[in-house]
């Protein structure tokens, strides 16, 4: 009897990849020039801020207020008076980004376990990209406004932060880092001497964070101020 033939030998079977998603739990992010065109968010934020600092009584901001002090008809060039860096998210990268003489937008991405639930998200999605060229909604997730000041002890000026605020569901994930960052590198980009800004002495998590991005915290300081009240006795 003959032998039987013996069987073929074993053939790799295809192997289907899943697709890969360019995105998946990736959160994107870009720091942008504000515009007036921003306004109503920016105004929302702020709004957002007051309430969380317990300040909501001593908020008067309107967006006609902010358009016509953020934005006037005749502005100064960008980091020469009030400057806005917006925040703004996607799980979609955001396209190229043509050059500015005075700011290229900053592209960054993170890493989520899970995707953040944005209870938000109608109430501060942009429209600074249509959501079909991107494949994705771009919301405004934080802000950062900032002004030169001087030192006189340096001879050099600075950049004073007045307010820089994220979210609450986009907080301790890195976000406020990159905000932050942002101005500290246009501040030695253009060659001055420090950035300072101010935290309320019970937000015990933010003074964490900023000490370790390296910042001093100055008891010694305190801040005086005067308001229209105090200049009619003057």
């Amino acid at each position: 009897m003959a032998a039987a033939a013996p069987p073929p030998p074993p053939t790799s079977a295809p192997v289907t990849l899943p697709e890969s998603d360019p995105s998946g739990n990736t959160l994107f992010t870009r720091i942008r020039l504000a515009t007036v065109d921003d306004v109503p968010h920016i105004h929302k934020l702020i709004h957002e801020m007051a309430v969380f600092e317990h300040l909501i009584h001593l908020f008067e901001a309107t967006p006609e207020s902010l358009a016509n002090t953020l934005f006037p008809e005749n502005p100064l060039p960008p980091f020469s008076s009030f400057t806005v860096f917006l925040l703004e998210l996607s799980y979609m990268p955001f396209p190229p980004t043509p050059q500015n003489e005075h700011f290229t937008p900053i592209l960054k991405s993170i890493h989520l376990d899970v995707p953040i639930e944005d209870p938000g998200r109608e109430m501060f999605r942009s429209k600074a990209i249509d959501v079909s060229v991107l494949g994705s909604d771009v919301i405004v997730g934080g802000f950062v406004l900032f002004f030169p000041n001087y030192s006189t002890f340096l001879a050099k000026p600075g950049f004073y932060i007045e307010d820089i605020f994220v979210r609450e569901c986009y907080r301790r994930k890195g976000l406020g880092k990159i905000l932050l960052s942002a101005v500290v590198s246009q501040a030695a980009k253009m060659g001055y001497g420090r950035v300072e800004w101010v935290v309320l002495d019970w937000n015990v998590n933010a003074i964490k964070f900023y000490e370790q991005m390296g910042a001093q915290i100055l008891p010694e300081w305190r801040i005086c101020r005067l308001t229209g009240v105090a200049w009619n006795i003057l």
